[in-house]
């Protein structure tokens, strides 16, 4: 018989528990998990915010797991009970649109957990990492390169989780050349609506597997991913070319991204009177250098930069330069108007944390993100250049930007997976990433008010953009359209695998309160 002081404690902890869920559902949990939930006033405002700033959702309780299998129990007692509560897996919050939130429901802080990374080797796979669903890429990164290893493919931000990208995509200016990240993956673990613990690959639960890479959170839980490494270079050549004309510019980019041991990243993007040469993203030009460009921006209004970066290290040392100037021939970037940097392979693909520290160090980072990312036509993309970027974002100044555009090759995707692109029949289609900030809300609504308005011509002129972090869906309708012929399967894997739509509620596709 258990003592009167354990008893008295036992009795302490519960009420504790049952105070800390008294706006959950009533269910059984686990002395073990209802512990590890937390309802204070830090838990709860950092759970109920994000990177955007422009959602709030307040959960009932935040969980710091410190095992998958906590996880599992946790998503199971939701699934069990007759009232489930909903469930959402955050990584660093770096959601724009309360992705990541939980709203009367419990928000799963995925950084508790202390998976790890492994760097493997074997005949069949080659090199790869088994990574934890909560690590950063900028881990990833720094744990591999001592193997002389890295990943192929990143996102232009690698304080991210690996979880997070790969429930979304993962792009950057490599995904011309390998995909975004959720083409090189080998194998995940994956913890479904039903508590269920699942391996998956192509070859093994296969539907899962594919279901989950770009599923926006919603048929599972990524605790482990197997990611494709290969020998890491050390060094770069980082180029930037300034061009007057768009459709010179995207024909330039498209003729680099065919090209066979052609660049290793090619990214584009505008520059406004509003908008600099310099930003948030990279400071790559030189004082001077900037004054010049930014002066061109003015008078023509609006110019466009062309980043490429190929990749050395003792093999190429002697030839890379060549390499360059044969990719670079027949380009029509406008004289005088390129530049050059040198720079490691890590401290390139970190550049925006970089810049990140200067904002935070002056203050300036805390501000709203109103962003709206596009997948576009290539064939609508010469009309897009008009009617958004000139007729709006650059004639209506309201925002600094930086914009984004540059090209990817559709062959680099699979269609067996849950993410869209632009459904156009080109082999090539482009991104455009409008990475606006705003000091106020006030000007964050204005900006967002924006976002809506070139959503709604998109649609009148027929263009058929694909929202990337999609954020801007209200209706069932209008997830119907976003995932088009992918519907149908993407539903019957919510019945398979979340049937009582416990995971990412703030993605709003099954709930919509």
């Amino acid at each position: 018989m258990a003592k009167p002081h354990v008893l008295r404690g036992c009795i302490i902890l519960l009420y504790m528990i049952n105070t800390s869920l008294s706006s959950l559902p009533n269910q059984t949990l686990s002395l073990e998990i209802a512990s590890k939930l937390f309802s204070d006033a830090t838990s709860i405002n950092e759970a109920s915010s994000d990177f955007g700033k422009l959602f709030q959702e307040i959960p009932s309780s935040v969980f710091h797991p410190s095992t998958t299998s906590e996880i599992s129990q946790l998503i199971r007692s939701s699934y069990t009970s007759t009232s489930p509560f909903k469930i959402a897996a955050r990584g660093r919050g770096h959601s724009v649109g309360g992705q990541a939130m939980a709203k009367d429901g419990v928000v799963v802080e995925m950084a508790s957990l202390n998976s790890g990374i492994r760097v493997c080797e074997s005949e069949d796979l080659g090199s790869y990492a088994d990574v934890g669903g909560e690590q950063l890429w900028i881990d990833v990164l720094s744990t591999t390169m001592k193997h002389g290893l890295a990943p192929v493919s990143w996102t232009d931000y690698l304080y991210l989780s690996v979880g997070g990208t790969l429930s979304n995509g993962g792009i950057s200016g490599q995904s011309f050349l390998h995909g975004p990240q959720i083409t090189n993956v080998l194998e995940m673990d994956v913890i479904t609506g039903k508590g269920d613990f699942v391996t998956c690959s192509k070859s093994k639960n296969s539907d899962l597997f594919y279901a989950v890479l770009g599923g926006l959170g919603q048929f599972g839980i990524v605790t482990r991913a197997r990611i494709v490494l290969q020998k890491a270079p050390e060094r770069v050549k980082w180029v930037r070319m300034i061009y007057e004309d768009f459709a010179t510019f995207t024909k330039d980019q498209e003729h680099l991204i065919s090209l066979n041991q052609g660049p290793n990243y090619v990214e584009g993007s505008l520059i406004t009177k509003k908008s600099p040469a310099n930003n948030w993203r990279s400071s790559f030009f030189s004082y001077h250098d900037e004054a010049k460009i930014n002066s061109l921006a003015s008078k023509h209004g609006i110019v466009y930069s062309l980043e490429v970066v190929k990749y050395y290290d003792e093999s190429n040392i002697q030839t890379v330069d060549e390499e360059l100037d044969e990719m670079f021939k027949g380009l029509s970037f406008k004289e005088d108007f390129i530049y050059k940097k040198d720079v490691s392979f890590t401290d390139f693909l970190d550049r925006v944390r970089i810049e990140e520290l200067k904002l935070h160090s002056k203050g300036l980072w805390d501000v709203y993100h109103p962003w709206l990312n596009l997948f576009v036509p290539k064939s609508r993309i010469l009309e897009f250049n008009q009617r958004i970027f000139i007729d709006i974002l650059q004639k209506e100044n309201k925002s600094s930007g930086p914009f984004l555009v540059y090209p990817m090759n559709r062959k680099k995707w699979d269609d067996r997976m849950s993410a869209v692109i632009s459904d156009d029949d080109a082999d090539v289609f482009y991104t455009v990433g409008l990475l606006h900030s705003a000091r106020n809300v006030e000007d964050a609504k204005i900006i967002d008010d924006q976002n809506k308005r070139i959503l709604k011509l998109c649609d009148e002129l027929g263009i058929n953009i694909k929202q990337y972090l999609p954020r801007y869906y209200k209706t069932k309708e209008e997830w119907m359209k976003h995932f088009g012929g992918k519907w149908s399967q993407f539903e019957e894997m919510k019945a398979n695998y979340d049937p009582k739509m416990i995971l990412s509620p703030g993605q709003r596709i099954f709930n919509f309160s």
